[in-house]
């Protein structure tokens, strides 16, 4: 079975909602075949991510950036799944009050130095999510889980 590995910081109601969307996407009774298996940010290790066949991330925009959380996630498995971990599948959801370019773009710069593959066109969310944004971040996760199938 392939696994979908859920890595988040989820600090604010809207990434909750967020989150949740892409957790049902990417649990969608239709996709069969892929566990997915969520982790906050500071807990999900470098075991999770060799163990995953795919990734979906999700963060705030704080201060034009990634959220630390997930920045130190990063900084602890870089190296040791570098080699192990080409060419997978990712997907992203980001949050942000007012702007999310260099949220945006430090994901694209660290998964293009891990060679990740993105899979689905990223889900970037300014201000409270309405539906559309819900349905956005739900496609992103059926969109990757699929992609393992």
């Amino acid at each position: 079975m392939a696994r979908l590995l859920l890595v988040h910081h989820t600090a604010s109601p809207a990434l909750h909602t967020m989150f949740e969307a892409a957790r049902e996407g990417a649990t969608d009774p239709q996709i069969e075949g892929v566990e997915l298996v969520t982790r906050a940010a500071l807990a999900a290790t470098a075991s999770d991510v060799m163990a995953a066949d795919g990734y979906l991330l999700g963060t705030p925009a704080n201060l034009g950036y990634i959220a630390g959380a997930l920045k130190h996630f990063f900084d602890q498995i870089y190296y040791p799944c570098l080699a192990e971990t080409i060419g997978r599948p990712y997907g992203v959801y980001i949050h942000g009050n007012e702007d999310v370019t260099g949220a945006l773009r430090a994901i694209e710069t660290i998964t293009t130095g891990l060679r990740w593959k993105l899979a689905q066109a990223p889900v970037t969310v300014i201000g409270p999510p309405d539906a559309a944004a819900r349905d956005a971040c739900w496609e992103l996760g059926a969109a990757v889980a699929a992609s393992l199938m």
